[in-house]
């Protein structure tokens, strides 16, 4: 018996490699300046509301962000013991992690060792993954339930029993609780069904499972449609975004993008497989077009695209390019010697092209902002008893996700903090009651998101207009400084509009400033500091 055990251990030792040794380059890959520095909006945003009470949190999903329910929960755990950047993010390295193992884990079951090692390899490597394996957000575990769930696919269909289809149907649903866009997962699969050409009976596990994940997800859906104005920001869809998702999946270099394209080519050449038989070609290819091009197309009409949101797509690109590169040793006039360590050498010549990419993308200047350094740049100007205001109030994110920079200022604008709102910043003052407030001071810090700053914003809240049009009657303009993603200036009241002596405290070196015309407020005083 321990002979047998033995034989069984060596036999599946190329298996192991081809799985974990992916994994480990991953885990570098992720790990690699995970502590990258502050937070950005999106990060903030988990990051605030996982460390709410779960009641709080379940609140929360009745008016925004339902969506993200179970991650927010999740992240709810993990952060409680020790919350921070690094714990933030970790779960998505591990995410990223098992992801790769999963798409070696499918090279390998549907081809032979060498080619799930090439794929796993390829999949850590890639930018796209590197990107999300340190997102505090949820789409890298997104990406590793969606592989999971195509593995067992594949194991369910070749099995007689009910378990394998429930533990299918299961990871499915989990997954689309992750994020509902994963439900186009299931056109993939009944792609992947349709090329293998399976059995009546393999159809009707199948619906039952697909019907039941419907079934579940069908209220997150009805709530998330009433939520759509979170999506508002999204563009319509064109050939450029398919272009640049393309990029996303195989790497922008050139070097990278014309040998993996061909090598893609290769591997979707028409082959004979028998019937019922789950070719590797079979399965990563609509797994890897399907979600894209269904959501792109949508998209041209309803704006429902991002490259974030078929994230997990993107595991079929690699395993093509695997099965490709497989095809290619096969046909060669004489065997390749050493084709695992040649392929392995060519997917390390591939990252070290990409390897400026990845370092880049660890600096936090990579994001849209940088909640971190407003909080510094406010601890440093702001002080105790300042009034703040915050224009719109998603500008609050800072204050939230870092608020010893905020601590002590006067929230002018605020009327119920966020976690006791059941909203994301906070319930604002009305507009009488906003003016009333302002109507008391002498000088007011704006903290304003970039686009507010912009004259042809406008607002459809009415507390928005009216912080624009006192700050614009009444206030001009003195001091202002810049950071990425965030304006922090200072006004003072007019000297028609001063009701009372300043009660503030008095700030050196400030320059005097005359009676500011309309529009102040999106026309600064002289060069950013």
């Amino acid at each position: 018996m321990v002979y047998a055990w033995v034989r069984r251990s060596a036999a599946r030792r190329p298996e192991a490699v081809a799985v974990l040794l992916p994994v480990l380059v991953m885990l570098v890959i992720g790990l690699w300046g995970l502590d990258r520095g502050g937070m950005w909006r999106d990060e903030a945003v988990t990051f605030q509301v996982a460390r709410r009470s779960v009641p709080q949190i379940w609140r929360l999903l009745h008016t925004v962000d339902a969506v993200h329910g179970l991650y927010y929960l999740l992240m709810h755990a993990v952060l409680a013991p020790h919350p921070g950047e690094v714990a933030l993010r970790l779960p998505s390295v591990c995410g990223a992690a098992a992801a790769t193992g999963l798409v070696a884990a499918l090279g390998v079951r549907l081809c032979r060792p060498r080619v799930g090692l090439w794929a796993g390899l390829l999949y850590a490597v890639t930018p796209m993954t590197g990107h999300f394996a340190q997102e505090g957000r949820s789409y890298a575990l997104v990406a590793a339930g969606a592989a999971g769930a195509t593995l067992l696919l594949v194991r369910a269909a070749r099995s007689a029993r009910a378990g394998p289809w429930c533990a299918y149907g299961v990871t499915v649903a989990a997954t689309c609780l992750l994020h509902e866009m994963a439900l186009l997962l299931l056109l993939a699969h009944a792609a992947t069904l349709a090329l293998a050409r399976v059995p009546a009976r393999v159809w009707r596990a199948w619906g039952l499972a697909a019907a039941a994940v419907a079934l579940l997800l069908a209220p997150l859906v009805l709530v998330s449609r009433s939520q759509s104005v979170q999506v508002a920001w999204l563009s319509r869809t064109g050939l450029g975004s398919a272009e640049r998702l393309l990029a996303m999946f195989t790497g922008p270099a050139r070097l990278v993008i014309v040998p993996y394209l061909l090598l893609v080519a290769l591997a979707v050449l028409p082959a004979r497989t028998p019937r019922g038989t789950f070719s590797l070609p079979a399965v990563a290819l609509p797994l890897v077009a399907v979600p894209p091009a269904v959501l792109l197309t949508v998209s041209r009409w309803w704006p429902l695209y991002d490259e974030r949101y078929v994230l997990y797509a993107l595991a079929g690109a690699p395993l093509l390019a695997a099965a490709g590169a497989e095809r290619l040793v096969a046909r060669l006039p004489r065997p390749l010697p050493h084709a695992v360590l040649t392929g392995v050498l060519a997917v390390t010549l591939v990252l070290a092209v990409q390897l400026p990419l990845l370092r880049q993308d660890r600096r936090p200047d990579r994001r849209p902002d940088d909640l971190a350094a407003v909080s510094a740049v406010a601890h440093r100007e702001l002080r105790p008893g300042d009034p703040v205001l915050f224009l719109p109030s998603l500008a609050r994110r800072a204050a939230l996700a870092y608020p010893k920079g905020f601590r002590g200022i006067r929230d002018i604008a605020l009327s119920v903090p966020a976690p006791a709102s059941g909203t994301l910043y906070g319930l604002e003052a009305d507009p009488r009651e906003l003016r009333r407030r302002l109507d008391r001071l002498d000088h007011v810090w704006l903290v304003a998101a970039p686009f507010a700053t912009a004259r042809a914003w406008s607002p459809g809240s009415p507390t928005e207009r009216a912080k624009l049009a006192v700050i614009d009657e009444r206030f001009v303009p003195r001091e202002r400084i810049v950071r990425r993603g965030v304006t922090l200036r200072l006004y003072v009241r007019r000297p028609t509009y001063i009701l009372a002596p300043p009660t503030g405290r008095p700030r050196p070196g400030l320059p005097s400033v005359g009676r500011a015309g309309p529009g102040a407020l999106g026309s600064p005083p002289g060069p950013p500091r």
